[in-house]
């Protein structure tokens, strides 16, 4: 990509230095890479980042989930032990660094005189940012933890499933993922109030202040009612119908959540005598009696594939989908019409892209991720 080029992205000419490990933090530097900045990935000498080694599947003897986090970075290796390497590391976060951003384990990065409050002592223009397991403060705030154990601490893994079976994780990083992502809007923020103040900021967040905010309107709820929310499965709390329902091929997902859409429902299905009963009038009678009005629903659907009700659905306009495998969504033309699949320059691998475009243009993938050291040379000498 060429010197104009780059300059087209909002974030051109930040420089980020990485000391992070594992998901949260590489998702964060990803999103301000994508967009422009200059990501400087510290990696332990050795082993590098755990990420590194977390599979199958490996491309090219590297996490693919590695190189899904760590694309358009560089990677300078250290030996925190060595007076060396953290003297260089050092000068590099106070003189040249415009954000940092690091996960290491809570008190470890202070331990080694590279915290936040020293650092901005020395550039009070520098943006420091610190992901903590369950938060800066509080009982647990020395201890270390991992996406899984959030979703459960955070209640969030008492909600996934069905009611009466085991608990059920998020089939995606959600916590860590969710955590990066208001690392990149606390750092965009303080940016934006560097300019006009000129002076920089410690940011501060934690996986498990974002699991709790992932509660959010579970929380509500439970302070409106003293009621403890449920596992809803393929569904959601308060309402119905709206969830997957089973065709003769497969799951299809039908959101009917106000009155005139369940009335298009009422139509498509063939308008059953059960239909016009008072129990099902409105959404929280509906959501009271779910239980029958989904084996009601499921006794019609069931007889079906799914592209049948598709076009019935569609075209009445209700909201569907069916579950999709991942080589579906790779393959579906909305997919592959938005170009959010890319491929590097050197059409090596392909990855989900920014889910964000600047006047029509998606930020491309420029490089996959770096091979541990790779860029020693440029940065340590």
């Amino acid at each position: 990509m060429s010197e104009d080029q780059k300059n087209e992205w909002p974030l051109s000419g930040v420089r980020v230095y990485e000391i992070g490990t594992s998901v949260a933090a590489p998702f964060g530097t990803w999103i301000l890479a994508a967009m422009g900045a200059e990501v400087i990935k510290v990696e332990p000498e050795g082993r590098g980042d755990d990420c590194r080694h977390w599979g199958p599947p490996f491309w090219n003897g590297t996490s693919s989930m590695f190189q899904a986090l760590n694309r358009d970075k560089k990677s300078v290796t250290v030996d925190l032990s060595n007076p060396e390497d953290k003297a260089w590391l050092r000068n590099e976060l106070v003189n040249k660094a415009d954000v940092v951003l690091q996960n290491m384990r809570p008190g470890k990065i202070a331990s080694l005189g590279l915290g936040a409050d020293e650092l901005c002592k020395e550039n009070p223009k520098l943006i420091y940012t610190n992901i903590w397991a369950f938060g800066k403060t509080g009982p647990m705030k020395d201890k270390p933890g991992y996406d899984p154990l959030m979703q459960a601490y955070s209640g969030l893994m008492s909600l996934n499933g069905e009611e009466g079976r085991p608990p059920v994780r998020i089939g995606t990083s959600a916590i860590d993922m969710g955590t990066g992502m208001w690392c990149a809007i606390g750092i965009i923020a303080a940016l934006f109030e560097r300019q006009k103040s000129g002076k920089g900021c410690i940011v501060d967040t934690a996986l498990y202040e974002t699991a709790l905010s992932w509660m959010t309107y579970h929380a509500a709820g439970y302070h409106s009612t003293g009621e403890l929310p449920t596992p809803q499965g393929s569904g959601v709390q308060g309402i119905a119908p709206y969830q997957a329902y089973e065709c003769s091929d497969g799951y299809l997902v039908i959101a009917a959540p106000n009155n005139k859409l369940f009335e298009l429902l009422k139509d498509v299905l063939g308008t059953p005598a059960w239909t016009t009963e008072e129990r099902f009038q409105t959404n929280p009678e509906r959501f009271k009696n779910k239980i029958e009005l989904n084996r009601l629903i499921t006794e019609i659907t069931i007889q079906q594939p799914r592209a049948y009700w598709q076009q019935k659905l569609d075209s009445v306009g209700l909201p569907n989908s069916p579950i999709q495998k991942v080589d579906e969504v790779l393959a579906d033309p909305q997919t592959q019409s938005l170009g959010i699949v890319q491929e590097s320059v050197e059409h090596a691998m392909k990855l989900i892209g920014l889910p964000i475009s600047f006047n029509g243009k998606r930020p491309p993938l420029r490089n996959v991720a770096p091979a541990l050291g790779a860029d020693n040379d440029t940065y340590k000498n």
